[in-house]
This record gives structure tokens, C-alpha cells and sequence, in this order.
């Protein structure tokens, strides 16, 4: 029985599947998890505090920036009807290159009248010039003519002494009455003599500013032959700087008038106006690197720099600045326009625009 026992122990131990071994006590399983969740979010904090100060700390951004650069608009000086039109959409034209030919031949009738103007205005000056020779010698006639009647009139005036001086019984009533009618008569042509020279030297001086007179009307012919000349050389309109032609309005036939914009030219010349936060400027100085996405070029990585900061807000120089002195006021972070030039040429190869649309991100630290 005892070995029965034995044997039916022995095939049922040798039946039975080997038991699995008792699983740890579930209180370790939970702390060695709360270890692990700790290192964890200790290492994600630490790569959150790296991230933080290597790539958001040292740098400022902002999507409100736009390339922007001085935009030249060309218009006409005097009035006219457009005869020719040299230039095509989008083209690139050089500083001093015909843009725009008006019709020229009313100025240039214009211009050969005030040439008229300028020989008769030239002809009366010379005329007057001649007219003060005429004068100047009438007065050297007159001042001889004063010499010749002083002459006579010593020579009258000692004859009379002479016959003064002798005895009445030796000169005849008849010559004394002579001699005294030769004095009075050359005392006479002697004041009449200074007479003319005062009157040739007065003619004289009317000459003379009748030359002064003729003289201002040359240099007002010459004037006008100048306007004439610059009217005539405004009906070519010519590029005041090098760009490329944008909004044109202009076309052959238009009359044009002064001031009016016919196209605009837009330089290569430009920068990044980005409007950033105020809060955004503790760090931000001058010189600041700084590195440009354009949103219509992507790849591209441009260098700059920060050239200046406004003194102002944009709000402050809009045109109805906002008026803060009031019950309802509401504070509103402010934004301040930082131009932000490039340190290299830009590729030319792109079509980089004043209006376009950058991200640029400042290095502040």
C-alpha cells in the first residue's frame, strides 16, 4: 500500500507542469517605476532648459517684417503729349537713361522766340552803348566849347580894363560901349558853354542807364532763352536713379502734366523694416547679427544686421495717433520699426521687392 502510495506520488510529480516562480512584491514595481518617471522628466527638463537658453533666450524673431527700400516715382516737369515710350514693364534702366519723349516742338518754337528776344534785347544794348559815346563826346565838344568861351571872355574882360584904365578923351564913347558889349557877351557864351556841358553830362547820364536798362533786358532775354532751353530738354524724361520700372501709367498719346506720377522706379537698394514688440528691444542693439528667411524663398539663408531702432512707435507716427488720456484706456504691447540692413549682395537672381514679406531672427545675446 505504502508502495503504492510511492508510485502514484512519483507519476503524479512526473505529470504535473513545473510552477512559475512568485512575481516581486507589487510596492518594488511601483517605486523602481516612479524612478524611472523621475529621470525621466528630469532629462526632458534639462533638455528643455538647454533648448531654452541655446535656441529661444539669445535670439528675437517676429513674422511682422517686410523688405522695404526708397521707391522713386518719375513724373514730368512741363506739359505735354507723350510721343515716345522707351521703357517696358519690369525693366531694368540705368541712372540717366530716356525714359519718356514728350512732343518737343512747342518748345522748340518757344525756345527760338526767347533766342529773338535775346538779339533785340542785345541790339538795344548795344545801340545804348553807342548812344553813350554819342554823349560823352557832345560832352568833351562842351567842356572844349567852355575853354574857348572862357578864352574870349578873359580877353573881352581885359580890354574893358584896358579902356577903364585910359582917359575918357582918348578912347571913343563908341569903343568903350564895344568893348564893354564884348564882355557882357562872352561872360554870356561862357555861362551858356556850362550850360551845355551840364546838359551834355546829364544826356550822358541818361545814356548810361539807358545801358544799365538794356543790360537787365539781355540778362532777362538770356533767362528766358535758359527756361526755354531746360522746358525743351524736360520733354526727355530721363531715370534719376538705377532700378527696374514698376507701376507705369504712362503710354504714347497721353498728354502729361507736371507732377504727375507716369511710373516708379524701384531700386536694388534694400533692407528688412521689422516691426517688433517693445518687450522684444530689452537686448537688441545696433550691429545685433541677424539671419533673413524671405517667405518667397525659403532655402535661402540671408546675412544682416541691425542698422537702427526708431525713436518712436509705429503707432506714435501713424496717421491718427492714438490718444491714451482717456477713462477707457487699455494697455496694448507697442510695436517699434527696426531697420535691418544686409551685410552682402543680394543674389541677383532673385526678385527681392520693398513689400515682401521676411522673417528675420535677431542674435541678442
Amino acid at each position: 500500500m505504502e508502495q503504492e502510495n510511492k508510485n502514484t506520488e512519483k507519476t503524479g510529480n512526473a505529470g504535473m507542469p513545473d510552477v512559475p516562480p512568485v512575481p516581486p512584491p507589487r510596492k518594488r514595481l511601483h517605486s523602481r517605476k516612479l524612478v524611472i518617471g523621475g529621470i525621466a522628466g528630469v532629462v526632458l527638463l534639462v533638455v528643455v532648459i538647454l533648448y531654452y537658453v541655446f535656441f529661444i533666450a539669445p535670439y528675437e524673431d517676429t513674422d511682422d517684417a517686410f523688405i522695404d527700400g526708397y521707391i522713386t516715382m518719375v513724373s514730368s516737369r512741363v506739359p505735354g503729349q507723350v510721343a515716345q515710350l522707351l521703357v517696358t514693364d519690369n525693366e531694368e534702366v540705368r541712372e540717366g537713361e530716356v525714359l519718356v519723349e514728350l512732343d518737343p516742338r512747342d518748345y522748340e518754337t518757344s525756345l527760338a522766340n526767347a533766342r529773338a528776344d535775346l538779339a533785340a534785347a542785345q541790339s538795344q544794348l548795344d545801340s545804348a552803348k553807342a548812344q553813350v559815346n554819342v554823349s560823352e563826346s557832345r560832352v568833351a565838344e562842351a567842356q572844349a566849347a567852355v575853354v574857348a568861351a572862357d578864352a574870349e571872355n578873359q580877353r573881352a574882360s581885359a580890354d574893358l580894363k584896358r579902356y577903364e584904365t585910359v582917359e575918357s578923351r582918348a578912347v571913343s564913347k563908341s569903343a568903350f560901349d564895344l568893348a564893354q558889349a564884348q564882355a557882357s557877351s562872352s561872360q554870356a557864351d561862357l555861362e551858356s558853354a556850362h550850360s551845355q556841358v551840364k546838359a551834355a553830362q546829364a544826356q550822358q547820364t541818361l545814356s548810361e542807364a539807358d545801358v544799365e536798362t538794356a543790360a537787365a533786358s539781355v540778362q532777362q532775354a538770356q533767362a528766358r532763352v535758359r527756361q526755354a532751353e531746360l522746358n525743351l530738354s524736360y520733354t526727355k524724361i530721363i531715370a534719376p536713379v538705377t532700378g527696374r520700372v514698376t507701376a507705369r501709367t504712362v503710354d504714347v498719346g497721353n498728354y502729361v502734366q507736371p507732377g504727375l506720377a507716369l511710373l516708379a522706379l524701384v531700386p536694388r537698394n534694400v533692407w528688412v523694416t521689422a516691426n517688433f514688440k517693445e518687450t522684444q528691444l530689452t537686448y537688441m542693439r545696433p550691429g545685433d547679427p541677424v539671419e533673413v528667411h524671405i517667405d518667397a524663398y525659403p532655402n535661402q539663408n540671408l546675412k544682416a544686421r541691425v542698422d537702427s531702432l526708431q525713436t518712436g512707435t509705429g503707432a506714435r507716427f501713424s496717421l491718427l495717433p492714438p490718444e491714451n488720456a482717456v477713462g477707457n484706456y487699455v494697455k496694448v504691447v507697442q510695436r517699434v520699426p527696426v531697420k535691418i540692413v544686409f551685410d552682402e549682395a543680394l543674389p541677383t537672381n532673385l526678385d527681392i521687392a520693398p513689400g515682401m514679406s521676411v522673417d528675420p531672427k535677431v542674435t541678442v545675446k
